[in-house]
């Protein structure tokens, strides 16, 4: 592309996006979309068009995974990394397409041709192993599918031309309830929650027989709906549990001329993929609880933040979108009711697990870097563009439109009664019928075992790498906000893995994907994954042992956001609970360096034909 043609298209991207500065990450993901990289002309003319330095900008695009300032191969492969996707054979798939296509392993082809290197989980768990291609999926990997990639790439046939089956991705729904066999229609939960708003709804008359002190009409429904929130007890299907309704009562009391709703579907969490399909398969659903938090909070604008790894779901979003504005509800006059007006943007991320956390992901929207925000304020009083703002999972937007249509009484009865509603899990790994199980809150995880057809299993990791590791004595405990809560991941670990690999591979997920903002974090991490890797070497001590509880108490007390507080969860579980898989590592009780330095000076005595004591280094020096 010539240096004006590039110029010319950079103009075109920045002025659809009206060079609005918070625009940056989508105008960088256009502008590289060519050629998979953003040349240095390019950030120099983005960084004029926003009016923005161009440190600013080059440091955007240095920060997400996805974003890239070198060139790459015109076919850029990234195979998952999560550790599921090793169980189910990944590596020695990722070594045959190396070997075939003549190139290393996170390096580029001397043709430029193709890349070939890891990524961080790409949410298809429950079809491992999986990689990208030019951000486009392609999972249940075999021998001969890698064979038939390698062919494509080498006769350079054009991604689009290549065959559909590939790139086909499954539900694997395998248990429904509330969410996933909801029929709601497009438009019923909104209705509802301004209905609650009419003289004579059951609320509006409580309201106006309070006398003086009773809300007018244009207050009375999204109280009342708030009111079905709280009564509800819904709790945040993210991770964090935060009771929903406070949230959005707290935005919503907050004094601002403009409030914003963001839906959180930057689902990275290794083993979670739930998203995925609410997405996929139920999106009017999860944009009409988006809707409903907006009448409740006053917001008129909303963001839906997709994670990077979902690209395949970026068109029919925009498409829901669109159709929803068609038929009046998105936009002006939503349903009929002339002063609600509340549209939605769909963000595309560009690879950051950091972004899954609130106010990281608020900066991301805001074209910055996706690093964790000082709190307070919180985001619900000072958010998106220091407005007041509220973030919640798809999960919980789909809930929450259930709950404006049917009420907060018909959802608490379900469940725990601190713990109500349903939760929907990922479960992967070593069963039979991984995929998509919808309970109710307090289900066991022995019952979620013998639904996916789990034998001889000695581990589950509940929630992610930032959760909770079981062993075979705790398959009793329930997944509940007060005993094992969970942002819906759940890997099945049996008798035959090796529970410190699993660990170690956590380790190299926390350090690769630490943002780098706080020193704690950035060197804990990976001091983590080094003690890690010195033990696989065989070269560990107890000593190292002790300096993992070390490394956990530091992260814990002094990181600025959740990934450091979490990031020794998967090692210190594992250690207690599987402890022989990593003393069967130790060749020594003291402390054992992690360096050979008389094996660094082999290669000099060879050079100098020396090999007598002399030239050797004594335990003593």
């Amino acid at each position: 592309m010539t240096s004006s043609s590039l110029l010319d298209r950079v103009d075109a991207i920045v002025d659809r996006h009206g060079a609005a500065r918070t625009h940056l990450v989508q105008i960088l993901r256009e502008v590289q979309e060519p050629e998979g990289w953003v040349p240095p002309a390019a950030i120099t003319r983005i960084a004029q068009r926003v009016k923005l330095p161009r440190a600013r900008v080059e440091g955007v695009a240095g920060f997400y995974s996805f974003l890239h300032r070198t060139p790459g191969g015109r076919y850029r492969v990234r195979f998952s990394d999560n550790i599921v996707d090793r169980m189910a054979g990944s590596l020695p798939l990722l070594e045959r397409l190396c070997a075939q296509l003549w190139v290393e392993r996170g390096k580029v082809s001397e043709d430029h041709l193709v890349s070939v290197d890891t990524t961080s989980c790409t949410g298809m768990g429950d079809q491992a192993p999986a990689l990208l291609v030019n951000g486009r999926a392609i999972t249940r990997l075999t021998a001969d599918r890698i064979d038939r990639i390698a062919q494509l790439i080498r006769e350079q046939v054009p991604l689009d031309d290549w065959p559909a089956e590939l790139f086909e991705i499954e539900d694997n729904v395998c248990r429904r309830d509330l969410i996933l066999a909801s029929t709601l229609r497009p438009g019923d939960a909104i209705r509802a929650a301004i209905a609650r708003g009419r003289p004579d709804a059951p609320e509006a008359a409580s309201n106006q027989r309070a006398g003086p002190g009773g809300r007018d009409a244009s207050e009375q429904g999204p109280v009342a709906t708030l009111e079905e929130i709280k009564r509800s007890k819904l709790r945040g299907r993210g991770g964090a549990g935060f009771t929903t309704g406070l949230k959005w009562e707290a935005c919503r009391n907050a004094r601002a001329s403009q409030r914003y709703v963001v839906c959180n579907a930057d689902e990275g969490e290794p083993g979670t993929f739930k998203d995925r399909v609410l997405l996929a398969r139920h999106a009017d659903l999860v944009i009409e609880g988006m809707t409903v938090a907006a009448y409740v909070v006053g917001a008129t604008k909303g963001f839906l933040y997709l994670r990077g790894e979902y690209r395949h779901l970026f068109a029919s979003l925009n498409e829901a979108v669109s159709r929803r504005r068609a038929h009046g509800l998105l936009g002006s006059g939503i349903c009929g009711k002339p002063d609600f007006e509340f549209d939605i943007d769909i963000h595309l991320g560009a690879g950051a697990y950091v972004c899954g956390e609130e106010s990281a992901l608020i900066e991301s929207l805001e074209g910055k870097r996706g690093i964790p925000r000082n709190r307070p304020p919180y985001p619900v009083t000072s958010g998106f563009l220091k407005f007041p703002t509220i973030v919640n999972n798809v999960e919980t937007f789909c809930a929450a439109a259930l709950i404006a249509l049917k009420g907060g009484d018909w959802y608490a009865g379900i469940g725990t009664p601190r713990s109500t509603g349903t939760k929907i899990l990922s479960v992967s790994g070593d069963c039979a019928r991984p995929g998509i199980y919808e309970y109710p809150f307090g289900v066991t995880a022995r019952e979620v075992l013998d639904d996916c057809g789990a034998e001889m299993t000695q581990a589950v990791q509940v929630s992610g790498p930032s959760g909770i590791c079981i062993d075979a004595s705790e398959f009793g405990r329930r997944l509940a906000f007060e005993d094992l809560p969970t942002a819906g991941a759940f890997m099945v670990f049996d008798e035959s893995r090796d529970m410190f690999e699993v660990a170690r591979n956590f380790a190299h997920f926390f350090a690769h994907e630490s943002c780098g903002f706080c020193t704690p974090c950035r060197v804990g991490t990976s001091l983590l994954r080094n003690l890690m890797d010195k033990l696989a070497a065989g070269k560990g001590s107890q000593h190292d042992l002790k300096r993992i509880g070390e490394l956990n108490e530091l992260l814990q007390a002094a990181s600025h956001c959740g990934l450091g507080h979490t990031a020794c969860n998967p090692i210190v579980d594992t250690l207690k609970r599987f402890r022989p898989a990593y003393e069967q590592r130790l060749v020594s009780m003291e402390y054992e360096p992690a360096f050979d330095l008389d094996g660094a000076l082999a290669r000099a005595r060879a050079m100098t034909g020396r090999d007598d004591a002399g030239a050797h280094l004594t335990e003593f020096e």
